[in-house]
């Protein structure tokens, strides 16, 4: 099926925006050269990725989990690459499932690549959601901005960050590269700059593969919060404010090295694709 015609949800959290693709039987067809034109800014509708919004049991993918959820995130990032977890975009999903009439307010599940996630929406206010447990990536890594190094602790929210403890945020771009890490992320990965402001205060700023710098990365917030707990020690549970350019986030890390992500999602538009 073509895309002339499919409605569509515009959408945020903490100003990481998305484009919502209501298809619930798994009839739209989305390449990466669709993605790119629906993301583009000028010519598009304009975001940071696509939320195809598909029932589990019509989406191959996501089969296996048609007994633990009724939906599936297929998140896409702007450059149409194939993403595992978005953490602003699934609290996005998850208010379009409950502001559309698809699920009740409450606690729902929802199927992502990096498995069933548990979010909490509220009929208005904030969403959190259960990231599940982070994992160390192993390995010395290297952040460069033209001339200056920075040492990066890698973690895993389901995909991939390299976190930098800087000085200042302006140190943060433009992004020039993280050598020296082809083997371990082949499929790229997402960049954050820390500056600790204080007891459980981060703030933060964020380049993402597959799109570049942007206001907010759910996962990326988390991952800052757990690289800093990891480099400070702070007692479990531990919670931080983590304030990006589009926001704040609030993240807490318990003893078990579950993660869970709290901050607005808020849809802002609807309408018709043409083209």
């Amino acid at each position: 099926m073509g895309l002339d015609g499919v409605r569509f949800v515009k959408g945020h959290g903490t100003r990481n925006d998305f484009v919502v693709l209501p298809d619930p039987d798994g009839t739209l067809s989305l390449d990466a050269a669709a993605i790119r034109a629906i993301c583009d800014r000028r010519a598009g509708i304009g975001g940071d990725g696509v939320l195809r919004v598909v029932r589990t049991a019509a989406e191959p993918d996501a089969a296996a989990d048609a007994g633990a959820a009724d939906w599936f995130m297929d998140y896409r990032n702007a450059d149409g690459s194939v993403a595992e977890m978005c953490g602003n975009g699934i609290r996005v999903f998850a208010r379009y499932l409950v502001e559309a009439g698809l699920a009740a307010p409450g606690e729902l599940a929802v199927a992502t690549r990096d498995g069933v996630k548990t979010v909490r929406v509220p009929a208005a206010g904030d969403v959190t959601v259960d990231m599940g447990r982070w994992a160390p990536i192993e390995g010395a890594f290297t952040v460069t901005v033209g001339t200056r190094h920075w040492p990066a602790t890698g973690v895993s929210m389901g995909n991939p960050h390299a976190v930098a403890v800087v000085g200042t945020l302006d140190d943060a771009g433009p992004l020039c590269e993280v050598p020296d890490v082809v083997p371990v992320f082949p499929a790229g990965v997402n960049v954050e700059f820390v500056v600790e402001r204080g007891r459980g205060h981060l703030a933060m700023r964020v380049h993402e593969r597959g799109v570049g710098e942007t206001q907010s990365c759910g996962t990326g917030a988390c991952a800052a919060a757990v690289a800093v707990r990891e480099r400070r020690g702070d007692p479990l549970p531990a919670t931080y404010d983590v304030d990006v350019p589009g926001g704040r986030l609030t993240i807490t890390v318990d003893a078990d090295r579950r993660v869970l992500l709290s901050g607005p999602a808020v849809l802002v538009a609807d309408g018709v694709l043409r083209g």
